[in-house]
């Protein structure tokens, strides 16, 4: 493979609790190892490090912030260009949002650096995303990014079983918690498939092309689930409401803030139980009424790097 004819400049940002998506990020970017592509890696760092694995109310109590994009304090990454050819953000997703620690970066100054510049997105979750990647849409447009490609992969788990295994492997550290469940988290093999991508974005490189939003058309870069998008917006409208709430709880009382998010966890575990599988079965049920809907719906979700 020939190298750019010209030096490249590529910022990473990522944060990454269990290392899957630094495996991830890793990947993606082996083909781009070469003399004439500089690669600036920054891990994000909080003030205060999340645990990993989580205590079961810490994890739920992160909720609330998490979807109203108020995070914690981030130790600011020290940048050292002031201008960058791409930035790649790899991010995974806390409650259909990007994880605090990448959306306090993208609140801060350090993210100005994004002002007219190509941005690839990189998502590493569960299965539910469509919320998560909106929002970071608006976060790199209100710093003028150019977001140009989205490269997602999600658990290797169906959903019901990844509802299981996921947050079993969260709380205990265990991929594999359960000796009858397969294991949570990301194949080998998608996570081995990141390399294509960085070896589409090294060709594009390498023949001086510009980067825009053809960079990963066509390549299976995203996947999207018809079924679960009814359940992301339910859901992410709970998550909202709740989270709004629980915030003004916490602002009279820490304590009282615990008791009413005990409570919203037996709601939440009763609507994934009741209303997720409802939803699913009347978006199959008006499929041929909405077909044009959904197809505009899904096209949206898509892009820019499309199915």
């Amino acid at each position: 493979m020939p190298i750019p004819k010209k030096s490249q400049n590529i910022l990473v940002i990522s944060y990454s609790q269990t290392g899957q998506l630094l495996r991830l990020v890793e990947h993606f970017l082996t083909p781009l190892q070469r003399d004439d592509i500089h690669l600036e890696h920054h891990i994000i760092k909080p003030c205060e490090p999340y645990p990993f694995p989580w205590k079961f109310i810490h994890f739920f109590n992160q909720f609330p912030e998490s979807v109203h994009l108020q995070p914690t304090p981030i130790v600011p990454p020290q940048l050292q260009r002031e201008k960058y050819d791409l930035v790649v953000i790899a991010y995974t997703v806390w409650f259909l949002s990007p994880s605090q620690p990448i959306t306090a970066f993208l609140q801060s100054t350090q993210a100005n650096i994004l002002k007219d510049t190509p941005v690839i997105t990189l998502i590493g979750c569960r299965n539910m995303w469509l919320m998560a990647q909106e929002k970071m849409k608006k976060m790199i447009a209100e710093k003028s990014g150019k977001l140009i490609a989205n490269v997602v992969k999600t658990d290797q788990s169906s959903t019901w079983e990844s509802f299981i295994t996921t947050p079993a492997w969260m709380l205990s550290g265990k991929k594999r918690y359960f000796s009858w469940m397969p294991s949570a988290g990301i194949s080998e093999a998608e996570i081995q498939d990141m390399q294509r991508f960085g070896e589409k974005l090294l060709l594009v490189l390498s023949k001086n092309r510009l980067l825009d939003h053809t960079l990963f058309q066509k390549m299976g870069a995203v996947k999207i689930d018809e079924k679960l998008m009814m359940s992301e917006k339910i859901g992410h409208r709970s998550f909202y409401l709740w989270g709004k709430l629980l915030i003004k709880c916490g602002q009279i009382s820490p304590r009282f803030r615990q008791s009413m998010l005990y409570f919203y966890i037996a709601f939440l575990i009763i609507l994934i139980l009741t209303v997720v599988p409802i939803s699913a079965l009347i978006k199959i049920w008006l499929k041929p009424l909405l077909k044009e809907k959904l197809t505009k719906q899904k096209a949206h979700f898509a892009k820019p790097s499309g199915e």
